[in-house]
């Protein structure tokens, strides 16, 4: 049985992740009067794994209206899971030219030893 996902967040996702698709995409632009290629600066240098992400997530969310199955990895109604959304989040900041952190594992905590 296929599970209900809301037909808005679903949208939004697809919105955000159109929208860092073209961005990535946007290398280059010609310039109106002389006709060159020229770099973008408003284009993003995304790895290629960032486009595969970006590229895999958006086809989900059009034929499944969701981009994860697995219901421990986030809520039943959201279209993008917990990390996914986190992602999406860092690629979008490294679009603004803005380094976001990306996620680390937190350091056990230890008992200090008295010397």
């Amino acid at each position: 049985m296929p599970r209900e996902v809301d037909p808005k967040r679903t949208r939004k996702a697809l919105r955000i992740v159109r929208k860092l698709a073209e961005r990535g995409a946007a290398r280059e632009e010609i310039d109106p009067k002389t006709g060159e290629v020229k770099d973008s600066p408003s284009g993003a240098d995304y790895s290629t794994w960032e486009n595969e992400f970006l590229g895999e997530v958006g086809q989900r969310l059009e034929k499944y209206g969701s981009a994860f199955h697995n219901l421990s990895k986030g809520r039943a109604e959201d279209a993008l899971s917990l990390l996914q959304t986190q992602k999406l989040k860092e690629i979008a900041a490294k679009a603004k030219g803005k380094p976001r952190k990306p996620l680390r594992a937190k350091k056990p905590m230890r008992a200090r030893r008295k010397d």
